[in-house]
């Protein structure tokens, strides 16, 4: 799964008056065109009701070379345009808006003044070639003026973007050239997030007319304008020119986004394939320079991308690695860590709020854990949010020995199914792409002959364990789990049931008017044989409300499980981690899980699920990445240590984090590799790309790799049967 990123932005066109004559310019004017601050707040006000998070400011190149302009700035108390344009930009951060500027070859001391107000800024070099007849006229066209700007914003280290213009009359060598000169700029300043690959479209002149209104009224009606004949200035563009572009472009600069604008023309699809990573800013207002051209809908381009393996999701304008106080100035990175600090990415600490991190805490922290005493709050964060290679290493192997002690050398496995009857559900969680509302076209609930043909295919295969959990439906009360309960016993007497979270447990409370216990009794004598400990997430009540309001609190889930234990019925636990949560919100999850199991010594194992961002809202819209490697591996280590003795088991799962990860996950504390599954669709609707069945030799292959043996075992760790490490030859 490949993620590709927009922006959702509003354009405000703050003056179209041009001191430049570009032939193929259909939004500059050489009248004085310039926004009233009135009609500029009420614009920044539509554009807030409109939810955007990008504030775009277009403009044309030095309009107060106009007089009439030049009069009107100074009535609004401005000595030139540049005062206005970051007036404009304080009003928008105001509101929770990133201002992302594009006005022109500046000095630097005007890049320097809109530094302070802006997350990003961007001048489009278009071309190298410094005699093309579509910039006669045009000064501030020329290559090496505009590469000095872009230079000067490195300098000045602003995060910026750039690209070029193909299909102005340019050759085909000349397009490279231009992208080599960018690369050498880049590699200087380390400043270029993104590059624009941006064919030529033909327009009409809007003489007497608004592009702006043109381009809102298009972008409402999904309206599309008649395509003109290029002009004899022009140069083909096709499909194999662009494709060549977008593979020079990574080679060049592999570290910098690649855009294409997908209302251009027909050709983002396979441009994405070629390697092209973002769509641009999707303005909700239209494109304003060639407003007759709407962007396509995030839903469209979301169906068409999905199928090819790739994840549409939102960014902001500055890009994540620029996200820091060396790039941005701090009134600007305040709105980001106030409004939208999920998109800032993971550097060890915090990322809503800045809290000291006791690294002289680790080394002992370490040892303690090693000999499985308590961890606090303050070790436990320390370690969550180490960064060190060194520590994270004595983590590794502290984590290892740990595991060694508690649950040998054997690596186990069950063989199993998962069986989600419906994907109905009411809560609708951000983190989810399971879910669906009944009227949903992707809902479904199984018949009862459907599920007897899946739970005999199970035991044909070998299953020695069912683990059924659905969405929380609607019309669903007790009598109905009961019900799929007794339909699988009664087609698989032998199998285990391992069913229902505690979030469907509650469900059932609430619908039957039962306690806990009372409603675990009857589960029990309908056929349940243990309880799944998922729908816990992050057991931190600040986390649940930012990523499912509608979850149960962290009371209840305790409740749950606690009646689960108290009659007789063992559970799982489980963390979900790598998306909003804090380190210290992890390590109060450690301490509520470590409390519950030294009460009831319940739990049969913890099982640590990253999270799955592509296809759910927190992917799509709060900037979530997937966790790397290497952060599963060491948060791996940390929930190891911070268990110490109580829970012997710890799993690592091949689903979320994909069969090579879980095999060097045996090296971080883990000695068990979950199920073989069957089927898995709650993390393959939330995108994970690493299939969704394994066979028994899959795992035993695993464990053998990892130089240890395997066991296939029960729901309660009984062992089934063995397989031991091949005899050298």
């Amino acid at each position: 799964m490949r993620r590709v990123t927009f922006s959702r932005n509003f354009t405000l066109s703050l003056s179209r008056t041009c001191r430049c004559y570009c032939k193929y310019c259909a939004f500059a004017t050489h009248r004085a065109h310039l926004h009233a601050p009135a009609e500029v707040e009420r614009l920044l006000d539509e554009a807030s009701r409109r939810g955007v998070k990008e504030l775009l400011v277009l403009t044309g190149e030095k309009p107060e070379v106009n007089r009439e302009v030049a009069a009107r700035l100074a009535e609004y108390g401005h000595d030139d345009f540049v005062s206005y344009v970051s007036w404009a930009c304080e009003r928008a951060l105001e509101r929770g808006m990133l201002p992302h500027t594009n006005v022109g070859v500046c000095t630097r001391e005007e890049l320097e003044r809109l530094r302070q107000v802006t997350a990003s800024q961007g001048l489009m070099l278009e071309s190298v070639n410094p005699g093309l007849v579509v910039h006669q006229g045009s000064p501030t066209k020329h290559p090496d003026l505009r590469l000095e700007t872009i230079r000067l914003a490195g300098e000045l280290r602003i995060p910026f973007t750039s690209g070029i213009l193909v299909g102005i009359g340019e050759s085909e060598d000349e397009r490279i050239d231009a992208l080599r000169a960018l690369a050498d700029v880049h590699a200087a300043h380390g400043h270029l997030q993104e590059v624009i690959l941006q064919n030529f479209v033909a327009h009409p002149r809007y003489y007497g007319a608004e592009p702006a209104e043109i381009a809102d009224e298009a972008q409402r009606t999904d309206t599309h304008g008649e395509p003109l004949p290029p002009p004899p200035w022009a140069t083909p563009v096709t499909l194999d020119h662009m494709r060549t572009l977008v593979r020079e472009a990574r080679r060049l600069m592999p570290d910098v986004g690649v855009q294409i604008p997908p209302n251009l023309s027909d050709w983002w699809l396979p441009l994405v394939d070629e390697g092209a990573t973002d769509l641009g800013g999707l303005s909700a207002n239209g494109d304003h320079i060639s407003p007759e051209h709407p962007f396509p809908s995030v839903h469209r381009m979301r169906k068409e991308l999905a199928p090819r393996g790739y994840a549409l999701t939102e960014r902001l304008c500055v890009y994540p690695q620029y996200m820091d106080a060396d790039w941005i100035e701090q009134g600007v990175l305040d709105v980001i860590k106030l409004r939208y600090w999920s998109f800032i990415p993971r550097r060890g600490s915090g990322r809503r709020e800045e809290r000291p991190i006791r690294r002289d805490l680790v080394p002992a922290a370490i040892a303690k854990g090693r000999d499985g005493a308590r961890l606090d709050e303050e070790e436990l964060t320390a370690l969550f949010a180490e960064t060190r290679p060194e520590a994270i290493e004595d983590m590794r192997q502290a984590a290892d020995e740990l595991r060694r002690e508690l649950a040998g050398e054997t690596v186990t496995f069950v063989v199993n199914r998962n069986i989600n009857v419906s994907n109905v559900c009411t809560v609708g969680c951000a983190f989810c792409g399971f879910g669906q509302g009944r009227r949903s076209p992707d809902a479904y609930e199984h018949d009862r002959a459907e599920l007897e043909r899946r739970v005999r295919e199970a035991v044909e295969y070998g299953a020695s364990e069912i683990c059924m959990q659905s969405g929380i439906h609607p019309d669903w009360g007790l009598e109905d789990y009961e019900h799929w309960l007794r339909v699988v016993k009664a087609a698989a007497p032998e199998i285990h049931l391992h069913a229902y979270s505690p979030m469907e447990v509650s469900h059932m409370c609430d619908v039957s008017g039962l306690g806990p216990r009372e409603v675990f009794e009857r589960l029990r004598a309908a056929g349940l044989g243990s309880t799944p400990g998922t729908a816990a997430e992050v057991l931190h009540d600040g986390v649940r409300e930012r990523i499912s309001p509608n979850k149960l609190p962290v009371r209840r889930w305790v409740e749950v499980i606690e009646a689960s234990h108290a009659v007789g019925l063992r559970s799982t636990v489980t963390v979900m981690f790598g998306h909003v949560e804090e380190p210290w919100e992890l390590a109060e999850h450690m301490r509520v899980v470590r409390d519950l199991q030294e009460r009831t010594g319940g739990f049969t194992e913890f099982v640590p699920l990253s999270f799955i961002p592509f296809h759910t809202l927190l992917g799509r819209t709060h900037g979530i990445e997937e966790i790397s490697t290497e952060e599963n591996l060491k948060h791996t280590a940390v929930f190891r240590l911070a268990l110490g003795q109580t829970i012997p088991s710890l799993q690592a799962s091949w689903v979320k984090m994909g069969l090579e990860a879980a095999t060097e996950a045996l090296r971080w504390g883990v000695n068990d590799l979950g199920g073989t599954l069957m089927e898995e669709n709650i993390s393959r609707l939330a995108g994970s790309y690493h299939g969704v069945k394994l066979d028994p030799d899959d795992l035993v292959g695993a464990a053998h790799a990892a130089g240890r043996p395997a066991a296939e075992r029960d729901t309660l760790y009984e062992i089934r049967r063995r397989f031991e490490l091949p005899l050298a030859a």
